[in-house]
C-alpha cells in the first residue's frame, strides 16, 4: 500500500526555481519515496522525532515521516551546501 505523499506549498515554489534536469529526478525521487520512503539515502535528522533527509543528486529533500498514518511531509527541498542542514 502506497504512503501518502504531501508536498508543503512553500517546498512546491522551491521546486518550481529548481533547473528542468534536477527538477525531474527529484519527482522521480518523490514519486519512489511514495513506496518506500526508507529506501534510497535517507537519514534521520537530530532534534526532531519526524525528521528525516533524502538525497537527489546534489539536492536533499527534508520531510517529516508519520508512521501511524502512513504520511509523507515533503517540508523543503534545498540544494546540498555546506550550511544546509
Amino acid at each position: 500500500m502506497p504512503w501518502t505523499l504531501h508536498v508543503a506549498r512553500s517546498a512546491e515554489k522551491e521546486l518550481e526555481g529548481i533547473p528542468q534536469r534536477d527538477r525531474n529526478r527529484i519527482l522521480k525521487t518523490l514519486r519512489d519515496m511514495r513506496e518506500d520512503p526508507f529506501a534510497g539515502d535517507v537519514a534521520r535528522l537530530q532534534g526532531l522525532p519526524t525528521a528525516w533527509r533524502r538525497r537527489a543528486g546534489n539536492w536533499r529533500i527534508l520531510y517529516d515521516l508519520y508512521l501511524d498514518r502512513r504520511l509523507i511531509v515533503i517540508a523543503s527541498i534545498r540544494r546540498r551546501t555546506s550550511t544546509t542542514y
